[in-house]
């Protein structure tokens, strides 16, 4: 997608994801044959419901049919959030992944599993998995050290609700 179109796209559909009190995180357009798909990920601090999906996905089709911004050939519009394993890239997804296990890959070469206590402007308060019985040891990382980030998928975590009960 070029960038015109990237910054035209995003310029007609920023004011209906915040409209929805969701941020737009990612806009791709690419092909499907012989139709393009639009690809729009949105997400907040709660997550975002598959019904508020359905409703903005009605909002952006009404405003490109009313534009040209995707050109005249057919294209299939998706608008979904951007599932668990997605990158964390921005200070925002290191927010929403508090109290989360997520793997670091550092600049250094390293990597690191930790679960995400808390974030500030520089970087990572971190609790580091003990090994073979060892207790959990606390470490500092700082956004300049981390090269990429990712959420681990944990299939045996407690949730909030289940720990305060």
């Amino acid at each position: 997608m070029s960038t015109t179109q990237s910054d035209r796209l995003r310029g007609l559909l920023e004011p209906l994801v915040s409209a929805k009190e969701l941020d737009l995180e990612e806009i791709e357009v690419s092909r499907a044959g012989r139709r393009r798909v639009l690809r729009v990920i949105v997400d907040s601090e709660e997550g975002v419901e598959l019904d508020t999906c359905a409703e903005l996905s009605r909002a952006i089709s009404e405003t490109l049919d009313a534009t040209d911004a995707m050109g005249e050939g057919e294209y299939v519009l998706e608008v979904s959030s951007p599932g668990a394993d997605r990158p964390l890239t921005e200070h925002r997804h290191y927010v929403r992944a508090t109290g989360r296990l997520a793997k670091l890959n550092l600049a250094d070469g390293g990597e690191l599993v930790a679960r995400i206590l808390g974030v500030d402007d520089e970087g990572l308060d971190l609790e580091v998995p003990g090994v073979k019985g060892r207790k959990p040891t606390a470490r500092r990382v700082a956004f300049d050290e981390i090269a990429k980030a990712r959420v681990e998928i944990e299939f045996n975590r407690k949730d909030k609700k289940e720990e305060e009960a």
